[in-house]
């Protein structure tokens, strides 16, 4: 039966629970009550032909509370005057919620509606937009709100989150609720508390000025020459980026690798030191701007990952020479050869020619598809002989 039935009309009415618009009007929306629903009745020949079941169907309807039905009149040819229902309505927000038995969310959410306007009707607005995940929020809503209020009265604090001391918020409250805080403040705060060009969660910190957790960098000092800490050689190294930033070493060539163990053994190398990279994200190195003066060899996996990493690091020091990511190492080495999951499949516009041919032919699996050499499975005596080529051994200090 292709007829409108209390399910049909239910699940209207939870489609529009679901899209919030039942809420809405608490926090503020247009009511757009009384509401008339979708309906589709019999025919004529139904009627005639189901003469029964569509009695049976229309009897069913009078018997769904908080609906009004509008009905007409039509004279059948067999069954005389009959009275058919035309069309659905529910009539008010209260007959809706009823119906769905939402009536208790709708007081909850009411209350939290009620709370905001009394304490930060700015958000009122959000309320309006989000009310299904406001209902989501109900218990910590008050702690939202203190925080809230805390950032109105202190934009920008210049501390880390879990410094923010307010009374029944614990210390890494926000740190959870980020997600909903970045629209709260930005209704909340004004403009200039707020650092417009820094978006997205990992950004939040910057945007609503609170202190960073430092960035680190590691590092080795690859020549016994160069003193980098009293007493030590060789020695593995972490420093803040803004530290990293401040070095002053005599050091005219840097190495970076993306393995731990290539970093521990990487051998003496005469004004060198070596950086345990990061994978993606080059803006903490980046701010060591002593770099540029020096000759920087990246050492990555052949892949198009480790291709698109040194492409990424070359957008902050252009000059970067790719070390052991050549054809000839990936040939010498097919027995040890990987496969990667998920290549990439863009360009990467600042690969040298050689690289990018390369890269093109691991992409488009010209070699073997999926193909991959981790530079852990390199000889290390390929890493020994490129240092030769360079003439930068050292003895160890």
């Amino acid at each position: 039966m292709a007829w409108t039935t209390r399910r049909e009309l239910v699940k209207q009415l939870t489609r529009l629970w679901e899209r919030g618009d039942l809420l809405r009007p608490l926090a503020g929306g247009e009511d757009g009550f009384p509401v008339r629903l979708t309906f589709k009745r019999p025919s004529s020949a139904e009627l005639t032909d189901r003469f029964q079941a569509v009695r049976d169907w229309a009897g069913a309807l009078t018997t769904i509370p908080h609906l009004r039905i509008e009905w007409r009149e039509v004279r059948h040819r067999v069954h005389g005057l009959q009275r058919l229902p035309e069309q659905v309505w529910v009539d008010s927000l209260d007959d809706a919620l009823a119906l769905l038995g939402k009536a208790g969310d709708a007081r909850r959410f009411a209350q939290l509606v009620d709370e905001t306007q009394k304490t930060l009707p700015v958000l009122l607005p959000w309320l309006a937009k989000r009310p299904l995940h406001a209902l989501q929020l109900t218990e910590d809503w008050p702690q939202l709100l203190a925080v809230v209020r805390w950032m109105a009265a202190h934009p920008r604090p210049g501390i880390y989150l879990r410094q923010v001391d307010i009374p029944g918020v614990h210390s890494k409250f926000i740190e959870h609720h980020r997600a909903v805080l970045s629209e709260l403040f930005d209704l909340a705060l004004p403009p200039q508390a707020i650092h417009g060009e820094s978006t997205g969660l990992s950004q939040f910190n910057v945007r609503y000025g609170f202190r960073d957790k430092p960035v680190r960098i590691r590092f080795r000092v690859l020549d016994g020459a160069i003193g980098s800490l009293p007493g030590a050689q060789l020695a593995d190294l972490t420093l803040d980026a803004d530290n990293f930033a401040r070095l002053n070493l005599p050091v005219r060539r840097v190495f970076i690798t993306e393995n731990e163990i290539n970093f521990l053994a990487f051998p003496p190398a005469q004004a060198s030191l070596v950086i345990f990279g990061a994978g993606y994200g080059w803006e903490a190195l980046s701010r060591a701007r002593w770099l540029e003066d020096c000759a920087i060899h990246y050492w990555g996996d052949i892949d198009t990952h480790g291709f698109a990493i040194l492409d990424q690091l070359r957008s902050h020091f252009p000059h970067v020479e790719s070390l052991l990511m050549d054809r000839a190492t990936l040939m010498a080495h097919e027995a040890l050869w990987g496969e990667e999951a998920s290549p990439l499949r863009h360009d990467l516009p600042r690969l040298h020619e050689a690289e990018r041919a390369l890269y093109h032919d691991l992409r488009d699996g010209r070699i073997r598809p999926g193909l991959r050499l981790e530079q852990e499975r390199i000889r290390f005596a390929a890493l020994e002989a490129a240092l030769r080529k360079m003439d930068v051994s050292a003895a160890p200090g």
